[in-house]
């Protein structure tokens, strides 16, 4: 479980999400939150922008953590121990398209169900589906181990 805690570390150190050094070209920090455009109605759909999903999400599947970070359209996201980068795209529904590090195919390419700002939902095609909660900037997921060992 270690190296998923340092996997999660790497993931949000690539992608800088969490830090709110510098601003986009819209002034908008990383995390702040999403707001309710005319295409989203507010109503939490899978519509949007790429930049309603910018900032750390975080969750578990089958009892491992879980990170997807997002920034200026790129995506990265560590789950079951691969890592995967890419992008997220606007095609009528947001979708990710990411492409694993070690081939894995679990998490190539999601669609948002849903987005209210703090619970994201993607639907997997390869059929798995992850409920995301937004991290404040620069705080790790809750789930990871505790009890790690320590230099004696």
């Amino acid at each position: 479980m270690t190296a998923a805690a340092a996997g999660v570390v790497a993931v949000l150190a690539l992608t800088g999400c969490g830090s709110s050094d510098g601003d986009d070209t819209g002034g908008d920090k990383a995390s702040t939150a999403p707001t309710a455009s005319a295409d989203t109605g507010g109503s939490g759909t899978g519509e949007g922008r790429p930049r309603d999903v910018e900032g750390t999400w975080t969750g578990t599947s089958d009892g491992k953590p879980l990170a997807l970070s997002v920034k200026q359209g790129r995506a990265a996201l560590l789950a079951d121990g691969h890592a995967c980068t890419g992008e997220v795209k606007d095609t009528g529904t947001m979708t990710l398209s990411l492409k694993c590090a070690d081939g894995n195919t679990d998490r190539t390419l999601g669609s948002v169900e849903s987005n209210d700002g703090t619970t994201l939902v993607i639907s997997w095609d390869a059929g798995k589906k992850d409920t995301l909660k937004k991290s404040a900037a620069g705080e790790l997921p809750g789930e990871l181990p505790t009890g790690l060992p320590t230099s004696s």
